[in-house]
């Protein structure tokens, strides 16, 4: 009972903790927007997106900010974890910041990506991709592993290091509409944090992103890469510290979707589901109807024979300006 009590307490704070910091960080950086090579911060960090409407990549550095800053202090994890947690978040999030801010449209997803990178062409999306995949196993090998073997231990951290890859990347893909990689991040970070060993891990950056979620639903601003990579990396973390046998299923999972987002797009399987699109327009604005589908819409409501139903929404994928590459998609799903 007073173990109970004492973890939800633990995790509670790590939730708050979350929560002030990536507030306090947000406030900070939209306030003053850091520039880059003489660019305006407003410059750099500043998108438009579906609507013409402007949002602000700057989301994602105040998630990895205040995930990183509440996983020092929160209480429950062990020297080693708050590190490993530490080069997970912030070395993802770096890794996907790089993407937002230099990365190209020229090449997408793994196979568009490492194509180029045969032929001699390192786009920012290879760079990602090894940086992640590096990033994951360091903080598999700073994490550790309980196995009594030398080759039980080298076993763990290549398993760990790919669930931390993987469910980075996985993220990512996420970040197409307003709000939906915090939820899924939310979704799937819940039962990790009500396990002894993920609660640690998990707290502050679920605390992180809800407070976040109401600026990414409202289309103010978005996770980008920046922040999808580290949420996904920290929850990949999280999940390594379960037994071996979740965290294989774990991986095959994120492999498995990360093998099919390059021929399915999970936007379209979302919309096709009514509960899982219920949950994706969970708190969005409503969509926004072009002139013609309005115009269209009227006639039919008048008794004229309906000629047709355009897409009324386009994949939440903001305009770039050339230096940049667009927030949401660095290997990214088709959608």
């Amino acid at each position: 009972m007073r173990r109970g009590i004492a973890r939800s307490t633990r995790l509670a704070a790590g939730v708050g903790l979350g929560a002030v910091a990536a507030r306090a960080a947000y406030t900070a950086l939209t306030r003053r927007p850091p520039g880059l090579n003489g660019l305006p911060g407003e410059q750099v960090w500043g998108r438009t997106n579906h609507r013409g409407e402007p949002v602000t990549l700057l989301e994602g550095p105040a998630f990895v900010a205040g995930a990183a800053a509440a996983g020092l202090l929160a209480p429950g994890a062990t020297g080693r974890i708050r590190a490993a947690a530490l080069l997970a978040g912030a070395g993802s999030g770096a890794l996907g910041g790089y993407d937002d801010l230099a990365g190209s449209a020229s090449s997408r997803g793994f196979k568009g990506h490492l194509t180029a990178l045969a032929r001699g062409e390192v786009t920012s999306g290879a760079v990602k991709i090894l940086g992640i995949g590096a990033t994951g196993l360091a903080a598999a090998a700073v994490a550790g592993s309980p196995a009594p073997t030398r080759t039980g231990r080298a076993f763990d951290t290549l398993v760990n290091g790919a669930v931390v890859a993987g469910s980075a990347n996985l993220m990512n893909l996420f970040d197409l509409r307003p709000g939906r990689a915090v939820k899924v991040g939310l979704i799937a970070g819940t039962p990790l944090a009500l396990t002894r060993s993920g609660a640690a891990v998990v707290a502050a950056p679920l605390g992180a992103a809800a407070a976040l979620l109401p600026e990414d639903l409202g289309e103010r601003a978005m996770l980008g890469d920046t922040g999808a990579n580290a949420l996904g990396a920290l929850l990949g973390l999280a999940a390594t510290r379960l037994g071996r046998g979740p965290r294989l299923a774990v991986l095959a999972g994120v492999a498995g979707l990360n093998a099919a987002s390059e021929f399915v797009s999970f936007t379209k399987v979302i919309a096709g589901n009514p509960v899982l699109n219920r949950v994706d327009m969970l708190g969005r604005r409503p969509v926004a109807v072009p002139a013609p589908a309005a115009a269209e819409a009227a006639r039919q409501e008048a008794g004229e024979r309906e000629t047709g139903k355009p897409d009324t929404e386009d994949a939440y994928r903001p305009a770039v300006p050339p230096q940049a590459d667009r927030a949401g998609d660095g290997v990214g799903d088709p959608a």
